[in-house]
């Protein structure tokens, strides 16, 4: 990974006064820790170093990172480590599973590391986590968010067949700084990914997210936008950037609050069904919030 090609000039370290982490408060956050450690589970929040990670395990909620916590992939701002996976485990979408029916979930999301070593890239662990799942409750809405399997068609026909509510890829970030913010990642590819998910179960909602503050322009940002509406994109969010670790991808710019409200409203504008767009929102953040209509059949 290299930061060579972003003018260092434009580095901005100090994180402003509204990144604000909550730190726990409550005995939930900690009921939340346990379970997940006795079920032992991975999950984004942690492998992430997501941000609401205390807001989200106070709330009894997390995203669970299924397929092991070592990534094929080396992303630029990603700090998820990368190294050779282990085996799948078999038993793992029943831990999941059993992981929502203890902490009473309405909406899970359910994501995993790029798993580039196997054929299928994972698709079919992602089928079985969401029938375990839905086995336990059959009117959980099911959020999965998925790396882009290449774009194989049949890979993404496995989970789109396994019935999830809402199907989420990320762009990430604009198409110029693509090559290095995300390895092995293509845009256009992603877009691809996004339409034929549509193409294959148009009831399925798309979503996607924009990480910003890494040097992208406004009318990249609003060409992005459109892109991911010319290819049936419904739902979107937009975060800031947070650098993991100085190994990571540096911050070019901390967007203040209020030009997310503007940037929100601009996309609901251009037609998208769902925004949310702040500091601290990720792609599962208050997930829960948006409900897809219509309802599962």
């Amino acid at each position: 990974m290299s930061c060579a090609k972003i003018d260092p000039s434009l580095h901005v370290e100090k994180k402003p006064d509204w990144i604000k982490v909550r730190l726990p408060s409550n005995p939930v956050f900690f009921s939340t820790k346990a379970l997940v450690s006795d079920l032992k589970l991975h999950t984004v929040c942690e492998s992430a170093q997501c941000p609401n990670r205390w807001e989200c395990w106070s709330q009894g909620t997390a995203t669970f990172m299924i397929a092991g916590d070592r990534c094929t992939r080396a992303c630029g701002f990603c700090a998820v480590s990368t190294a050779k996976p282990f085996a799948l485990e078999d038993d793992e979408p029943q831990r999941v599973a059993e992981a929502v029916r203890r902490m009473r979930l309405k909406h899970v999301v359910i994501t995993a590391v790029a798993r580039d070593d196997l054929k299928d890239g994972g698709a079919r662990h992602f089928a079985r986590t969401i029938a375990a799942v839905r086995a336990v409750d059959p009117k959980m809405v099911i959020e999965v968010l998925v790396p882009d399997f290449h774009a194989q068609g049949d890979c993404l026909k496995v989970v789109l067949d396994a019935g999830p509510e809402i199907f989420n890829h990320n762009l990430e970030t604009v198409e110029r700084l693509t090559p290095l913010v995300r390895s092995r990642a293509k845009y256009q590819t992603s877009l691809q990914v996004l339409a034929r998910a549509k193409e294959i179960s148009p009831r399925t909602v798309t979503k996607s997210g924009l990480m910003l503050g890494l040097g992208e322009t406004e009318n990249e940002l609003f060409q992005a936008m459109d892109d991911l509406r010319a290819h049936g994109v419904q739902v979107l969010t937009l975060g800031q950037y947070l650098r993991p670790t100085p190994q990571h991808l540096p911050v070019v710019a901390y967007l203040p609050p209020e030009t997310f409200d503007l940037y929100g409203e601009i996309a609901r504008k251009k037609g998208f069904e769902y925004v949310a767009s702040g500091p601290l929102v990720r792609s599962s953040y208050h997930a829960s919030d948006f409900h897809p209509v219509p309802p599962r059949e």
